[in-house]
């Protein structure tokens, strides 16, 4: 195609500037009029008078054809030829003429294309009206030329987020810019008017929409746009914007959504409409955090864009997405949510110092989980909830309550151990005082309390004021009940002996009841204090974790 366009040029060169060339040289006369055209099967269909110079046959006999046929009988080769320089001269002349007109119409088209008269402020109702007439055809004189639409907008407002959903709705002052050639006027002639509002119904609008539109727009459009006096239009209107938004929640409430407006034509491909922002990306952020009125829980970041091209089969649209950056304010949810969790939390880790011994630790338990099951019912309805994913904080909920539900199941497992096992007065296993009583109170730094009995005895064994009987005394006694010359035999005596001797037997046992219930205690103290702690520490780790991770998120 570039070579047939080269070939083009140069005919039309040789045709049209060949006056201007010098003479034909005889090689070329013989390799092009000779052979060539052989080659080409040209046939000649040249006059009499011009066989002798074939290179100009064709040539003159177009051009002779003319000329009336009275100027060229009798005439000579000469006078024909300058007969026809003539007319072609007239022809240039003519030509000429005819553009300087057309350039001329064109000129007073873009520079003057709306009348002024002498004592009318502003271009003419005829002249507006022509324009107007035109509504339908894109305002472009060469229609090849794309309208260029410059797009900005201030966010003043954000009405709600719908994680359910996934829809964002804001409120926006949208602002268009783009330039009609034909609304142009001289504001000199006309009363130095230089700008004026005409009927957005009656012009030609460039059909720029949301692409994450979802909903009806039920928004307050305005009437009017402004007219500059060199074509260009800025069209102001109110935009209540309910589009949809990739919300991710994971972070609630400390979470940062980016949500992305992309305007561009709908109809109007790349050919027709371009569409580039009218203002940087920092003067609408700026913009945006000064008008901003109503933003709820949400706070304004920055606003980002790019512009980029929509293929769609092999039609192209020109595009321009905006990012817009809004962070959630968790006061409230810190408040609501975080803080009576952590206190219920609190007062579960701190029910592990009631005595399990002496009090129902269990139904305290049981009533604080139940406490917390309401909680959570009353509180379901400030939690964002999707199908595609859970929020941190609703998997803390559920952790802590699993962590309440395990502290319930050890206090029950430590009750279980303190009044089942020591009820039975069952011996401590071998292995179990081995690995509890030895080893893992090791670990864990239990001190074992005296025993007020052994202190009793110890102190029985070391009074001088406790007469002991002598084995003296006790063979005397028998040595004399046996020669039976005095016998004493008492009733009151024996019975006190007897009665005394059942109830040392009943203190043995409930001694070693005692001894065996105080085994049991120990033990279940001991893993008691054990699991405590691992508890303590599971929480105060998860809490942790829960903390760093947010904080990341808030400083991404």
């Amino acid at each position: 195609m570039v070579a047939s366009l080269l070939e083009t040029i140069l005919i039309t060169n040789v045709v049209y500037g060949s006056r201007d060339l010098p003479p034909l040289p005889k090689w070329l006369k013989i390799l092009v009029l000779k052979y060539l055209a052989r080659l080409a099967c040209m046939k000649k269909s040249c006059d009499k008078h011009f066989e002798a110079n074939t290179s100009e046959c064709t040539f003159y006999k177009n051009t002779m054809t003319d000329i009336p046929k009275t100027e060229l009988v009798g005439a000579s080769p000469v006078r024909v030829w300058e007969q026809c320089l003539d007319e072609m001269k007239k022809m240039s002349t003519d030509l000429l003429a005819i553009r300087h007109q057309v350039e001329e119409h064109f000129i007073s088209c873009l520079v003057n294309m709306l009348r002024c008269e002498e004592g009318q402020s502003g271009p003419t109702y005829d002249s507006l009206q022509e324009v107007i007439d035109k509504k339908s055809f894109r305002p472009s004189v060469n229609l090849s030329t794309p309208t260029i639409t410059n797009i900005s907008f201030t966010l003043y407002a954000i009405l709600g987020v719908n994680e359910k959903a996934q829809i964002l709705t804001t409120f926006l002052w949208l602002r268009l810019y783009w330039f009609h050639e034909f609304l142009i006027w001289d504001p000199d002639a006309c009363d130095s008017i230089t700008k004026i509002s005409l009927p957005v119904k009656d012009l030609w609008t460039p059909d720029i929409i949301v692409y994450e539109f979802v909903d009806d727009d039920v928004s307050q459009a305005c009437p009017y746009v402004y007219v500059n006096h060199t074509g260009h239009i800025r069209y102001d209107r109110m935009l209540r914007l309910v589009s949809a938004c990739n919300l991710q929640i994971f972070s609630f409430p400390f979470d940062i959504q980016n949500c992305s407006f992309t305007f561009g034509s709908y109809m109007h491909t790349i050919k027709d409409v371009r569409v580039s922002p009218a203002l940087s990306f920092k003067e609408m952020t700026e913009n945006s955090k000064r008008y901003l009125q109503a933003s709820g829980e949400w706070e304004l970041v920055f606003i980002s864009g790019d512009a980029d091209i929509l293929k769609f089969g092999i039609d192209e649209w020109d595009i321009i997405t905006f990012w817009v950056v809004i962070k959630r304010r968790p006061i409230l949810y810190v408040v609501n949510l975080i803080i009576p969790s952590s206190f219920l939390m609190i007062i579960d880790i701190l029910s592990f110092y009631l005595p399990p011994h002496s009090v129902d630790r269990s139904s305290f338990k049981m009533t604080l989980i139940l406490g917390y099951t309401v909680f959570l019912l009353i509180m379901n309805d400030l939690l964002p909830s999707t199908a595609n994913g859970t929020p941190l904080i609703g998997i803390y909920f559920s952790v802590c309550l699993a962590f309440m539900t395990i502290s319930l199941l050890e206090t029950v497992l430590i009750t279980c151990v303190l009044h089942h096992n020591s009820m039975k007065y069952r011996e401590v296993p071998h292995w179990v005082q081995v690995l509890v009583m030895r080893f893992i109170a090791r670990i864990i730094c239990y001190s074992f309390p005296e025993d007020p009995l052994a202190k009793l005895e110890g102190k029985q064994e070391t009074n001088p004021w406790v007469v002991q009987p002598s084995e003296s005394t006790s063979s005397q006694q028998t040595s004399t009940n046996a020669s039976g010359s005095m016998t004493l035999d008492v009733p009151e005596l024996r019975q006190i002996s007897q009665d005394l001797r059942e109830m040392n037997i009943y203190l043995s046992i409930l001694r070693k009841e005692d001894h065996l219930q105080n085994q049991w205690c120990h033990v279940g103290y001991i893993l008691d204090f054990l699991l405590f702690r691992i508890y303590l520490l599971i929480i105060t780790g998860y809490a942790l974790v829960i903390i760093c991770m947010w904080c990341i998120w808030m400083n991404q």
